[in-house]
């Protein structure tokens, strides 16, 4: 290489490089764009937050009228529960009071006594039909704690097994659960053995 070209490509090294310069300039657009972008994300975000807390504010809104409607049909429903129970039982008070005055008037006992009756037996009659409310009898059934009540007890050699003797209040059904057991009397067996003591020791008395 001569000295000339040496000197050429050292002039050539030597010369300042004005890329960077320019680049620095062309980066100066992009910075004023990106903030410019940045500032329209952030009032749409800021949008988007007040819209999204104005559907919150609405929706606990609607959710608490909700709940308050909900609270208020609950109540009424508590309320008048029992409408039609009692739409069914309205006719038959009718019937009592019209009984009580036709006694007051005639003084027959007999009449008032098959009117009551007869009203009574309506009004049963009614509350299975239209309510699932059933009464049954006791007497002469194996006992049933579930379904009756013992508030006496007979002990005896005659059963072998605890018995319904009387009933001294009958009991309900509502559908097929037991909504009043019956009080009765129940039979008690007397364990072997006893019965024969008990004979030996009134005998010595």
């Amino acid at each position: 290489m001569s000295d000339q070209e040496v000197r050429t490509n050292h002039a050539e090294a030597e010369k300042p490089d004005k890329k960077p310069a320019k680049q620095e300039s062309s980066d100066q657009p992009n910075r004023a764009v990106s903030e410019e972008d940045l500032k329209e994300r952030i009032r749409q975000l800021e949008q988007t937050v007040k819209e999204s807390e104005d559907q919150l504010l609405r929706k606990a809104a609607e959710f608490e009228n909700s709940r308050k409607r909900l609270s208020r049909e609950k109540e009424e429903s508590i309320k008048y529960a029992n409408a039609a129970l009692l739409g069914d039982v309205v006719p038959i008070i009718d019937d009592f009071e019209r009984a009580i005055q036709s006694a007051a008037e005639s003084k027959d006992f007999d009449a008032f006594h098959t009117g009551v009756s007869m009203i009574e037996k309506q009004m049963v009659s009614m509350l299975e039909r239209n309510w699932g409310l059933k009464r049954f009898s006791a007497n002469g059934e194996p006992f049933d704690p579930e379904k009756h009540e013992a508030i006496a007890v007979e002990e005896t050699d005659e059963h072998d097994s605890e018995i319904v003797l009387e009933d001294y209040q009958k009991g309900y059904l509502l559908h097929d659960r037991v909504l009043r057991p019956a009080k009765v009397k129940v039979a008690r067996p007397i364990a072997p053995g006893t019965a024969g003591d008990n004979r030996e020791h009134n005998k010595e008395s």
